[in-house]
């Protein structure tokens, strides 16, 4: 199984947090764009020989595409590619995006899942975050998404923000228990270089939350979250009857994905790609040139430190099959592991390695400290 991820590069406004690539200013553009997407899948259609599992529209803000630009780029993929009939299709969308008739439309493209990005229920929140959507159209947006037929719903929630008390936070998490959804993304503001925020801090006008709370509202969450049925699969990523998100879990399962559209990230097991983070770059040349993406063969290094890297963050661990396909673990990672196992961060199973509810909370050090050199060979 495979998957196509197409990213839509277009934003109504910048969201203070987000460091992703977009633009608010595409409409002159956004037509050649869209067709540039659509000839890249085309152009690439030999590269998958699987069959298509999952089909996500991410960015950027894909809720702002047209019904006819959904139209193109999902008829291209249909006649180019073999989609599994029960493949996951779905949309990230903003709130404010959620009107009746874009619901009814996007049910009629055959979408059948649909992730809101609510982050919280917190108006100061939203605000500071400037975010498109107030409160309100967040509750409504997922009520209204039932009402128009759509049984797999997620939703993304945002902790560890400042000034946000335990209380707000458990309130938040109780808002989102009472709309239901199949599924929560929870995931810890960070303070990404080239963001509002980060230049807020910089200048003192803005103070993150220590560590220490941050971590209290993980281990709230995971509480709260678990009691009501919801699975912890990986770090971020909570389903409650087992309906995992295809195109995450693919991610962290090392299967195949297709990457389209700009800053869009490909991956075949062996090599790794990734298309241009200019959007006039991207629609100017894509089938005239290569200058549009850049590629790199993966080194058994690389292979290695993705292995743990996505492993530790899911309820499968890393596999002890995966490590032996690279000759095992050596003494120092043995060392490394054994110690983890004794201070309570890594739990040992007969066929995997697994963090532990303390472990998860300083699992990308965890990770780090397994990886080998890494000696990529770019192309």
């Amino acid at each position: 199984m495979a998957g196509i991820y197409l990213h839509i590069p277009f934003c109504k406004q910048r969201c203070t947090y987000c460091d992703f690539h977009f633009s608010t200013n595409f409409e002159k553009y956004r037509g050649k764009l869209i067709f540039a997407m659509s000839n890249e899948l085309f152009l690439r259609k030999k590269e998958v020989l699987e069959e298509i599992d999952s089909i996500y529209f991410g960015g950027g803000t894909p809720s702002l595409l047209h019904k006819n630009e959904f139209t193109l780029l999902l008829d291209t993929i249909f006649t180019n590619f073999t989609v599994n009939p029960e493949a996951e299709i779905t949309i990230e969308v903003n709130p404010d995006d959620c009107s009746e008739t874009k619901l009814k439309d996007w049910i009629d493209l055959g979408v059948n899942r649909l992730s809101i990005g609510l982050q919280s229920f917190k108006e100061g929140d939203l605000n500071w975050m400037n975010r498109s959507h107030n409160a309100k159209q967040g509750l409504d947006a997922v009520k209204n998404a039932r009402i128009a037929g759509f049984q797999n719903v997620s939703i993304d929630l945002m902790y560890g923000l400042p000034n946000l008390s335990k209380e707000e936070w458990l309130l938040n998490l109780s808002n989102a228990i009472e709309l239901n959804p199949t599924h929560i993304s929870a995931y810890c503001l960070t303070i990404e270089p080239k963001t509002i925020i980060h230049n807020w801090v910089l200048k003192d006008k803005f103070i993150p939350l220590n560590e220490e709370y941050q971590n209290e509202q993980f281990l709230d969450m995971l509480y709260f979250l678990s009691k009501e049925g919801y699975e912890q699969y990986e770090i971020s990523n909570f389903a409650k009857g087992g309906v995992y998100a295809k195109h995450n879990t693919a991610y962290w399962e090392g299967k195949y994905y297709l990457g389209v559209g700009p800053s869009a990230h490909s991956y075949d097991k062996k090599s790794r790609r990734w298309n241009v983070s200019n959007n006039n770059t991207y629609w100017k040349n894509v089938g005239l040139n290569e200058t549009w993406y850049q590629e790199e063969v993966l080194s058994s290094e690389d292979k290695w430190n993705e292995l743990f890297l996505t492993g530790l963050r899911t309820k499968w661990g890393v596999l002890k099959e995966k490590t032996n396909e690279f000759g095992g673990l050596k003494e120092e990672e043995n060392k490394l592991i054994f110690n983890y196992i004794k201070d309570g961060l890594i739990i040992e199973m007969e066929s995997a390695w697994l963090l532990s509810t303390k472990g998860k909370m300083q699992a990308d050090g965890i990770a780090s400290s397994l990886f080998r050199l890494n000696k990529k060979i770019n192309n």
